[in-house]
C-alpha cells in the first residue's frame, strides 16, 4: 500500500521532466531514473514527452510519478524511511515549483514554496 502527494497544473500542462530533474540537481538531489512506462530505463535516461509512469530513485529511496495531462501522482511506500519522505515530498516541491502547481496533501493545498515551508523541506 502506498501513500500519495498530488500537484495539479490548473490550466496548463504538466512541466518537462527534464526541467524538474534540473531544479532537484540544483538543490543537491541527483535523481535517477529506474523506469519508464513499465520498462527498465539506464540511470541517465529521459523519458520521452508523452510519458505515463517513471520511477526514479535518489540512494536507495524510489518514488513513482504518474503524469495525466494537468496533473501528477507521486506514490511511496506505505512504510516508507525518512530518506524516501523526503524524496516524494521534494518531487512534489519541485514539480509545483517548475510548473506554477499546486501540492495537496495533509496539511492541504499548497503553492510550491508554503509546501516547503510547512514540511521544513530545506531546514537542515
Amino acid at each position: 500500500m502506498g501513500v500519495e502527494l498530488s500537484v495539479t497544473f490548473p490550466g496548463q500542462p504538466v512541466p518537462a521532466w527534464p526541467a524538474v530533474a534540473e531544479l532537484l540537481t540544483g538543490r543537491g538531489w541527483p535523481i535517477q531514473m529506474r523506469m519508464i512506462d513499465g520498462e527498465l530505463a539506464f540511470p541517465d535516461e529521459q523519458p520521452p514527452e508523452s510519458w505515463r509512469e517513471i520511477r526514479v530513485a535518489l540512494g536507495g529511496a524510489m518514488v513513482t510519478i504518474r503524469r495525466t495531462e494537468r496533473e501528477v501522482r507521486l506514490v511511496a511506500w506505505g512504510n516508507a524511511d525518512a530518506a524516501q519522505r523526503r524524496l516524494w515530498q521534494a518531487l512534489a516541491w519541485a514539480f509545483a515549483s517548475v510548473g506554477g502547481g499546486m501540492v495537496s496533501a495533509d496539511e492541504g493545498t499548497l503553492d510550491a514554496d508554503a509546501f516547503a515551508e510547512n514540511i521544513g523541506l530545506f531546514s537542515s
